[in-house]
């Protein structure tokens, strides 16, 4: 029998309780990132923001952004932007 290390699938961890969105620090740096991806929810963010489609992010990211993300993604978006302002 051969002794050694085996590969063990890597599985980074669920940012609260999202199906789709992982926080781990062997992922990005522990940016909020898609899973099964290498796609930071910023990236997600600022191409959306610039104007792109669905179509578009997907031929620019080797079609690797998984369409059932995208209301977690504007969600955890949302929750993160949710302050308190007070109008001068």
């Amino acid at each position: 029998m051969e002794t050694g290390t085996f590969w063990m699938p890597f599985e980074p961890n669920a940012y609260k309780d999202y199906q789709w969105i992982v926080a781990d620090p062997r992922l990005l740096g522990g940016k909020l990132a898609i899973r099964g991806t290498r796609l930071s929810v910023a990236l997600i963010l600022e191409a959306l923001a610039n104007g792109m489609t669905l179509d578009e992010i997907d031929s620019a990211f080797d079609y690797s952004f998984p369409h059932e993300a995208l209301p977690e993604v504007l969600k955890v978006a949302s929750e993160l932007t949710d302050s308190f302002h007070v109008a001068a």
